[in-house]
């Protein structure tokens, strides 16, 4: 390819790296704009609890950014994101420095300013849009807010400028064949007549009232979430669209009384090539619960607090409100009662809602790639 021969020439070519760099131009003044205009309105108070040696790390990283020299220029940018790292590696030691209600707020508001310094880095030279959304998202999830909630609104940018590839022939291959397994090895338990949970069509609220959720009762309720978007719009494609960079908060496991089962931290997209968790162990909330079904199918049995002996619930006070029993594979010989333990069931397909009263046991297994929304209260 010949190179343009005059400077007007260099001006009207375009080429894949120059509208990178245009693209990440129009990013890092989309993002700068949601900054206060002046250094002293980007204010650092902290309490005494804050090192002084620390806040002068913010301090440096702040007048890096609004110094005479711009972001955009290496040497600046490089010293930005050393001090931001070093922000962020010392507050995430007092993040986990004993119990989480211990840590102070200024420490969690320390380490989001790491994260937004180390942000506005990212952005300055072109960095990867989703890695940069998830430090966003570690200082939603470790931190506290700032400056006005600052970092959810720049992912609100970032997002915008976020391009979604199509899926490659291969991964939807893995991903067929991921959906083929889960569904060979799913049974679909029958419900009989005397187990079933009664349903309900669009009741009035007072009715719903007066009838289950005072008198504690099970109910279905049909045609009442029909107008939700997410009926129409949801599917795995789509959650990968519109959270896949995302970070969440996950449990990972079958059971939460098994060894393996943990909590982590992970990528949308990452949980959802590696897990579609069904948790089916039984337990109780001490809240009022409707659970939405969203896609796919549940099988759900619900058990009353009355059965609560027959159930066999840990004696540690930490898992009191979980069964010790493998409902679908039960010990009777180590759970004899739980035999007796009278029981309602139902397959919850998706627009249906499930009325849980406080303190009912519940169990719930997925038959199919499935979501759920549910909603608490006392």
């Amino acid at each position: 390819m010949s190179r343009p021969s005059s400077p007007e020439g260099r001006a009207r070519s375009s080429s894949p790296a120059a509208d990178q760099v245009s693209a990440g131009n129009a990013l890092w003044a989309d993002v700068r704009a949601l900054l206060p205009s002046a250094k002293e309105d980007l204010k650092l108070d902290f309490s005494e609890k804050v090192e002084e040696s620390v806040i002068s790390l913010l301090q440096q990283a702040r007048d890096l950014l609004y110094g005479p020299g711009s972001l955009c220029s290496g040497g600046t940018r490089e010293t930005c994101l050393q001090v931001s790292e070093i922000i962020i590696d010392y507050s995430w030691e007092k993040l986990n420095i004993g119990t989480w209600r211990d840590v102070d707020k200024d420490w969690r508001r320390v380490y989001s300013y790491g994260c937004l310094f180390k942000v506005l880095c990212m952005c300055s030279e072109q960095g990867t849009i989703a890695d940069t959304i998830r430090v966003c998202d570690m200082g939603l999830l470790m931190g506290a807010s700032i400056l006005d909630n600052i970092l959810v609104r720049i992912i609100n940018v970032l997002q915008k400028h976020l391009t979604y590839g199509k899926r490659s022939a291969e991964e939807d291959t893995k991903e067929s064949r991921r959906k083929k397994i889960r569904n060979d090895h799913t049974t679909v338990p029958s419900v009989k007549s005397e187990e079933v949970i009664p349903r309900l069509h669009c009741p009035s609220l007072e009715h719903f009232r007066e009838n289950y959720m005072i008198p504690q009762k099970p109910v279905i309720l049909e045609g009442t979430v029909d107008h939700w978007p997410c009926m129409k719009k949801w599917s795995l494609d789509y959650l990968r669209q519109i959270a896949g960079c995302r970070t969440v908060p996950v449990e990972v496991g079958s059971r939460y009384t098994d060894e393996e089962w943990s909590q982590t931290l992970m990528i949308v997209n990452d949980f959802i090539d590696q897990y579609i968790v069904n948790k089916n162990s039984i337990g109780y909330l001490a809240q009022h619960q409707l659970f939405d079904q969203v896609i796919g199918r549940k099988y759900i049995r619900l058990y009353s607090p009355q059965e609560s002996e027959n159930l066999y619930p840990h004696e540690t006070q930490i898992l009191h409100n979980t069964s010790q029993v493998d409902v679908e594979d039960p010990d009777l010989v180590k759970f004899p009662k739980f035999e007796r333990a009278a029981f309602q069931a139902c397959i919850l397909t998706p627009g249906q809602v499930l009325f849980i009263p406080v303190k009912y046991w519940h169990y719930v297994r997925s038959l199919d790639v499935s979501f759920s929304v549910s909603f608490w209260w006392s």
